[in-house]
């Protein structure tokens, strides 16, 4: 099962050895890193990204999993998440894609305070107790949630949003007054310009989504090169997940995105 965890230290030094013990863990098959990184939680409530020497399939830049974690925690819970999560939708848009809830973050919250390192991981994992077995014994304070895979849901629904809303105006102007027809034609320009802006994220995503998972599989793919038994069983099982959860994501961004509804946003822009 793929999830998004957060280990919370007292220093650095404990950082880097929870660090170096995700990776033991890694070696030996209990789990599978995808993306990780060794943040300290500044005063000012913002985050210190560190360094990590290990590469991994996914990055931890902007618009994936643990880059929008990253982000979320040098943000929201800096500031204070209901207010934050009241005033931008960026940070909506980050705990989408970062695959978690608010109660998670409320839980990191908790922990990462002031001063305080964390290990940030985005994982496959079956058993826990491996995991925060060595965790426990270095200091560290486990908080992990499975990836909630509701982005392209999201997205989804807010292109759908848009087009219900154009064609509502459409049918509008239709019967109003020549005066008003202007003003409403003035709108609908404004939302088909925002559904070709959200159309177009949606396809940068789908694209992003195909390249994390090709990695990952690639990974676990090299991985499971030489094992045997129950061991290649959980790496196959965990090919078998991430394949269905890219194929539900491809399906849902690739209807969002499909060629009927950009052709049906240009016969709106043209009429009129």
């Amino acid at each position: 099962m793929e999830k998004m965890l957060v280990i919370v230290f007292d220093d650095e030094t404990k950082a880097y050895e929870g660090s170096r013990a995700l990776a033991e863990l890694d070696q030996e098959g209990s789990i599978a890193i995808y993306a990780e990184s060794v943040i300290q939680k500044r005063k000012d409530g913002s985050v210190d990204l560190k360094e990590t020497e290990a590469e991994f399939p996914v990055g931890v830049i902007g618009g994936t999993a643990i880059g929008s974690l990253i982000g979320l925690l040098g943000g929201p819970i800096g500031l204070g998440l209901g207010a934050a999560f009241g005033a931008t939708a960026g940070a909506i848009g980050d705990l989408y894609t970062a695959g978690v809830d608010e109660d998670f973050l409320a839980d990191v919250a908790a922990q990462l305070t002031p001063g305080k390192f964390a290990v940030l991981a985005d994982i496959s994992e079956e058993w826990v107790t491996p995991l925060d077995t060595k965790m426990e014994k270095i200091g560290g304070v486990v908080i992990r949630t499975a990836k909630q895979h509701f982005e392209e849901e999201r997205r989804a629904r807010e292109i759908a949003a848009i087009r219900a809303d154009i064609a509502q105006l459409k049918a509008e102007q239709a019967h109003v007054r020549a005066e008003r027809k202007a003003e409403i034609q003035a709108r609908i320009d404004h939302l088909n310009h925002k559904l070709e802006k959200k159309l177009d994220d949606a396809k940068k995503r789908s694209e992003q989504i195909k390249q994390e998972t090709d990695a990952k599989l690639k990974a676990l793919h090299k991985r499971a090169v030489g094992t045997r038994n129950a061991a290649k069983e959980a790496i196959n099982q965990r090919i078998t997940e991430i394949r269905q959860d890219y194929e539900h994501a491809d399906s849902t961004l690739r209807h969002a995105t499909a060629t009927q509804l950009r052709k049906a946003a240009a016969k709106l822009e043209k009429a009129g």
